[in-house]
């Protein structure tokens, strides 16, 4: 009769201890998530994540950033009727060490860069075409988080659909 190598115990002992560290490894390699962004039209929010971030403190070029604003088709949608509220908020990890940030509608800047954490456009008709033609039914809505240089860093981005 041979003796076991490891008494029953001290098996299970070292089976949770292989368990707690794979699971640790798993969680290691996951990207941690980025700060959330939120788009409010009267009772009705969506919130989405950074579309396209600096990896490795590197800044995000110009290119980049008007790609990750116009280019993207699954951007969380909302519905905005002419005259609502608009209420655009970020969470204070974006604004920290000196960082802020401003919307961007249709790659056009609608603000400028703040350190606040939240926005409210009253009654603004962001369909307006000023008589030049028949209103789109949706526009972009973007967020770029820039650096104290002005750089940008991170981009969220959010659909706005005209309500009928």
């Amino acid at each position: 009769m041979t003796a076991p190598l490891f008494p029953g115990r001290a098996r299970r002992s070292v089976a949770a201890l292989g368990a707690v560290s794979a699971g640790l490894l798993l969680l290691s390699a996951c990207d941690k998530p980025t700060p959330l962004a939120t788009v409010t039209v009267g009772s009705s929010s969506v919130s989405a994540e950074s579309d396209c971030h600096a990896d490795g403190g590197k800044d995000l070029s110009m290119d980049k950033v008007q790609e990750c604003l116009t280019g993207l088709k699954d951007a969380k949608t909302i519905e905005y009727g002419r005259g609502d509220t608009l209420r655009l908020g970020v969470e204070p990890k974006i604004v920290e060490d000196g960082k802020k940030w401003q919307a961007v509608l249709d790659g056009q800047p609608i603000t400028e860069p703040s350190a606040n954490t939240y926005r409210s456009f009253a009654g603004a008709d962001v369909f307006a075409t000023g008589g030049q033609g028949e209103a789109p039914q949706s526009k972009m809505l973007g967020f770029v988080q820039v650096g104290e240089d002005g750089k940008p860093l991170a981009v969220w981005s959010f659909k706005l659909k005209l309500k009928k």
